[in-house]
């Protein structure tokens, strides 16, 4: 059995994500609507890091990753400090329901993230072509050097 992930962050990245998840198949960019991205989980770094919350009229950019079911404690495992979480994406026409990762703990007031981790959001989303408006977003991140 095989289940879909919407990946927002870090795991956008293809090489990232199947460093986690062996097998992971990417099935295409998608658009998560009324959300928000913002980067205001703590990570245990120091740093900031990509989470959504509600946001009637807003949207969130993605891809949509398909993976082992089996696998999915594994990355639950990865994604300390997110709750796994089932959203509804639009993937061209279709609507397809995905788990991803929201922390409604430990939040902070955006800041910056490392430079490493806004890397891996930026390869994803050009390797799966995201809107030049989305990338322009994570462009935009501000960021800091991280170890």
């Amino acid at each position: 059995m095989f289940a879909h992930y919407f990946a927002f962050g870090s795991n956008m990245s293809r090489r990232r994500l199947l460093a986690r998840v062996p097998g992971a198949a990417s099935v295409g960019a998608a658009r998560l609507p009324d959300h928000r991205f913002l980067c205001n989980k703590a990570g245990s770094d120091g740093s900031c890091k990509a989470n959504i919350e509600v946001a009637v009229g807003d949207e969130v950019w993605g891809v949509v990753f398909r993976i082992q079911r089996h696998l999915l404690p594994r990355l639950d495992r990865f994604e300390g400090g997110y709750e796994r979480r089932t959203v509804e994406v639009e993937l061209g026409e279709i609507e397809l329901r995905c788990e991803t990762y929201v922390s409604d703990r430990v939040l902070r007031p955006e800041a910056e993230v490392f430079d490493w981790y806004k890397q891996h959001m930026l390869v994803g989303a050009r390797e799966h072509d995201l809107p030049a408006l989305w990338l322009a977003k994570l462009e935009a991140l501000p960021t800091r050097p991280g170890a």
